[in-house]
């Protein structure tokens, strides 16, 4: 067999994504804050796009459809062929140069000086972190120069939820100093607030914070110490036995327990609070309901009319300059039918679940019915792809709530009657049950399904658990609380 090389010539067709169409896809798939920090940064980069205000549309009155040039012709073309119509008239009385001097030298005239204005520090927040906190009281302690080296090093090892992550022989050979020096230094930081900080185990940070509040209870100390095992799965007959006492003494020092913080150093982490801001609003109105595009703080976006003018004088535009307004004009042109286009989908596509989620919407989550992307994409006639790039990290406001428009996507479950159930109302069904329950006998996982039997719900045992698991429902001898 002989190795050669040829050329061959073939012929094939092959759909490829445009720039263009790759851009609507990206804008589709954004949440609210993404779309609005994009948005941004293309009016930041081009010069064409401009934000129209309210004061600007008070004045607009015509309706006139923007134009792009033609690179090869010279002519113009609507941009209505894009599917674009921006609201804009051009403005004879704007003398852009002196308004492009005046904000280039407006900061000059400022009557602040350096000296006149608030420290940076006071215009800015700044959250007190654990270890920043640990080492304040670190600083303003009397210890010596061997105990701060050392206590530099324990609090550089303290986890977010204050917990020593390294044992006094570790923190010995890293430091150079004796285990008695290392123990007497911790022993130091964990009288630091919070307390129970620098603990090396639940135990520890229990038996600190008791100590701390004078508990001097041999019991509850005890119980600390040896029945950490019983105590989480409220096994409080085994303590008792074991401790030979009474079962009222137990749940006593059980409550003062149950006072104490297991995690001392979550109050200084770092977490802070996501807002929500839903991409569409439902408000019933009378007996149907009404859907609204969330356009709060959303830029609403224009051709810039000044350079639109400049192509209507084109003679006098060099070639380069023309090419250059061309493109950031189609650039400009397809953003805004983009978003205009993201907008209608997210419409569509929460007006269709609106209609198969009717029910859910008057009565509640007990009544969410099974949905699948298929359907809804039947419905509006659009790609299953495209409805689960819709749905993705969009919010919608209802009567029930907030929520992710994904969650009116479930997975349907079979009832006693043949008709079918969603999931999240079968998870409500056994939430509302567990929540009913005698506190003293919690309903087992087996005892939940055969109530779930009674509600024309058909379940096995380990799908109640499984979904119990999932929204943080701990088993029936977790949930036993005696009197």
């Amino acid at each position: 067999m002989v190795l050669q090389l040829r050329q061959t010539l073939s012929l094939s067709q092959q759909l490829i994504m445009t720039p263009q169409l790759q851009q609507a896809i990206k804008l589709l798939q954004l949440s609210r804050l993404e779309l609005l920090d994009t948005i941004n940064q293309e009016m930041e980069d081009n010069p064409l796009l401009d934000e129209q205000h309210m004061d600007d549309i008070d004045e607009e009155k015509g309706i006139s459809e923007a134009k792009e040039v033609d690179e090869d012709k010279g002519d113009t073309k609507e941009l209505s062929d894009l599917e674009v119509k921006v609201d804009e008239q051009i403005r004879e009385d704007i003398d852009w140069e002196t308004y492009i001097s005046d904000y280039n030298t407006g900061w000059v005239e400022t009557p602040y000086n350096g000296k006149e204005l608030p420290p940076f520090e006071n215009m800015t927040s700044n959250k007190t972190s654990l270890n920043s906190h640990l080492m304040w009281q670190l600083n303003m302690s009397s210890v010596n120069y061997v105990q701060r080296d050392i206590g530099i090093h324990i609090i550089g090892n303290i986890d977010e939820n204050g917990y020593l992550k390294i044992s006094v022989e570790e923190m010995s050979e890293i430091t150079g100093r004796s285990r008695e020096e290392v123990s007497e230094t911790l022993s130091l930081i964990q009288q630091f607030d919070p307390v129970g900080v620098a603990a090396r185990d639940t135990r520890e940070c229990l038996l600190i914070q008791a100590r701390f509040r004078n508990l001097d209870d041999p019991i509850l100390e005890k119980i600390i110490t040896y029945h950490m095992d019983n105590l989480e799965n409220k096994r409080y007959d085994r303590i008792a036995k074991s401790l030979a006492i009474p079962l009222q003494d137990v749940l006593y020092a059980v409550s003062t327990i149950t006072g104490l913080e297991p995690k001392p150093g979550r109050m200084y982490n770092d977490d802070e609070t996501i807002y929500i801001s839903p991409d569409i609003h439902v408000f019933k109105v009378g007996d149907d309901y009404e859907i609204v595009l969330n356009e709060d703080g959303m830029p609403k976006l224009r051709i810039n009319n000044y350079y639109r003018n400049i192509l209507y004088n084109k003679d006098s535009l060099l070639d380069t300059t023309k090419q250059y307004i061309q493109e950031k004009l189609k650039s400009a042109a397809w953003l805004i039918k983009s978003i205009h286009q993201r907008q209608r989908t997210i419409y569509k596509v929460t007006e269709s679940i609106v209609q198969f989620q009717r029910r859910f919407l008057d009565e509640g989550v007990a009544y969410l019915k099974p949905l699948v992307l298929r359907d809804v994409a039947e419905h509006i006639q659009m790609h299953e792809s495209t409805i689960s790039r819709v749905t993705t990290n969009k919010y919608v406001h209802t009567p029930q709530g907030i929520f992710e428009l994904k969650y009116f996507f479930n997975s349907a479950i079979n009832s006693m009657d043949g008709e079918f159930i969603a999931s999240e109302s079968v998870k409500e069904h056994i939430k509302n049950i567990i929540k009913s329950e005698n506190k003293a006998k919690p309903y087992s996982d087996q005892e939940v399904a055969d109530m779930l039997t009674g509600l024309n719900i058909n379940i096995a045992r380990r799908t109640v658990a499984k979904y119990r698991e999932t929204m943080g429902i701990l088993p029936s001898r977790k949930r036993r609380m005696p009197y």
